[in-house]
């Protein structure tokens, strides 16, 4: 009986290796394509896009303050505070007051008025601050909302607040601006070896690559948080 097992338990192993090695390498294979840029586009552009002045800016944050994360959003924030003068903007972060306050202060250092920003600080997931936002703001219900966050949660969360009862929401997902600089140098020029390949004119492996392997595990997260939100019916 116990070989038997012993069996068994060898064949569950060298079938969870084949399927993970299998499934790294379609990883790999498909971060040598536009696969994933295409995916992380379509999950920060999916829900919907803002096409008229909003009533409120609603900044979904997440990270630590200062970071890359939430200073690009609030960059965001900044740019429609500005072009949308009548818009007030509610800033919302699970649990953590002295972090809305440095989100403030960066609103403010940007030249948001005082008066136009809100806090919001209760729920540790989108659809707890969805719930959260929406009961303590009821003027939600009618306003139309820009909301910003992060491109890979933006479908998910503008699906979330719709599902609760703000039925007016569009997303500005707060992309990266891409650098378009040609990366390539010298190598004997910069003291390369002989012996070592070189690169130096292979931007896309040097970083296109590795930043779209990093892409996929972000979408692949998502997908599976919006497969969790769909089963329990907050979608």
């Amino acid at each position: 009986m116990g070989r038997k097992l012993g069996v068994f338990g060898l064949g569950m192993l060298r079938r969870t290796c084949l399927f993970l090695g299998g499934a790294t390498l379609v990883l790999m294979i498909l971060a040598c394509t536009r696969v994933p840029y295409d995916v992380h586009r379509w999950l920060g552009t999916g829900a919907g896009l803002l096409e008229s002045a909003p009533d409120r800016i609603l900044v979904l944050g997440g990270s630590g303050m200062p970071s890359g994360p939430e200073l690009l959003r609030l960059h965001y924030a900044a740019a429609l505070a500005k072009e949308f003068p009548e818009a007030r903007i509610l800033l919302v972060h699970p649990e953590d007051t002295a972090i809305l306050a440095a989100m403030e202060l960066e609103l403010r250092l940007r030249g948001v008025a005082p008066h136009r920003i809100g806090q919001e600080d209760e729920g540790t997931s989108t659809r707890a601050q969805a719930l959260a936002a929406f009961a303590h703001q009821p003027a939600l219900r009618t306003e139309s909302i820009a909301l910003v966050t992060a491109p890979e949660n933006m479908y998910r969360s503008v699906r979330t607040f719709r599902r609760v009862g703000c039925t007016r929401v569009a997303g500005v997902p707060a992309f990266d601006t891409p650098m378009f600089v040609d990366l390539a140098y010298d190598h004997r020029g910069v003291g390369g070896r002989v012996f070592v390949p070189d690169v130096s004119e292979r931007s896309g492996l040097r970083y296109t690559f590795w930043n779209y392997l990093k892409l996929e595990i972000t979408c692949l997260r998502e997908f599976f948080a919006i497969s969790y939100y769909r089963l329990n019916g907050w979608l």
